[in-house]
């Protein structure tokens, strides 16, 4: 058993966590804004490479530079223009202004304490054209997950993989309630190798009620949200 980091292989991410219902809303998003768009952390470009065919102009940064080299392999086999940056979201300039800046897929979540989500949500005020839009996608809680013992594993899901074949996924849970971080792993099984990845997964809880005083506290004012 061997644990290593998620984002170091792009193409088991890929395969596990597909864009799905997330691209066309991202997408419709760019169209309505019009105008340049900035992923953050934006891993293989799975939403970035849509949006440059619309066309529009469409920047995106991310801390891993594996993920960030397979979204330039992606947008040079497509033939079509992103700029990717390694970059910290929390501290970046990038000079220029966004019409749209979203943060997807639970990535926000990444951002462990609030001081790290302040400084993120400062650097989104500082590239954000007048007018423009911040939008982004969280799980909500759910406290079932979050009070399982410490190191029981539970059934994730199970998918069928064109690189890898079969693939089952369990988890653990290791929350930390005053911190509202959950420190779990992911168990990740192929064919005939049981646990062939382990992955740590560490991720802020955000429940409903604290999420504008966030945003009011980052200088943000929350137009809308919705929820499935």
């Amino acid at each position: 058993m061997i644990t290593t980091d998620l984002y170091d292989h792009p193409e088991l991410y890929d395969a596990l966590f597909p864009a799905g219902a997330h691209l066309p809303h991202y997408v419709e998003l760019a169209r309505r804004t019009g105008g340049d768009a900035l992923e953050l952390a934006c891993g293989t470009g799975l939403l970035t490479l849509p949006i440059a065919n619309i066309p529009l102009r469409i920047t995106g940064i991310d801390l891993s530079e594996p993920m960030l080299n397979t979204a330039r392999k992606r947008a040079a086999s497509a033939g079509v223009s992103v700029e990717y940056l390694r970059s910290d979201v929390r501290n970046f300039d990038l000079g220029r202004r966004f019409s749209l800046i979203f943060i997807a897929r639970n990535s926000l979540l990444h951002l462990n304490s609030t001081e790290d989500l302040l400084a993120t949500f400062a650097m989104v005020k500082r590239h954000l054209a007048p007018g423009g839009l911040f939008a982004f996608d969280i799980f909500n809680p759910d406290v079932q997950i979050l009070a399982r013992p410490t190191g029981q594993r539970f059934p994730v899901m199970e998918v069928e993989t064109a690189l890898y074949g079969p693939l089952s996924v369990e988890a653990t849970s290791d929350y930390d309630s005053a911190k509202q971080v959950n420190g779990g792993r992911l168990y990740v099984s192929a064919s005939g190798k049981p646990d062939a990845w382990v992955l740590p997964v560490v991720l802020r809880s955000i429940f409903p009620q604290e999420l504008p005083l966030l945003l009011n506290a980052g200088g943000l004012h929350l137009k809308s949200r919705v929820g499935i």
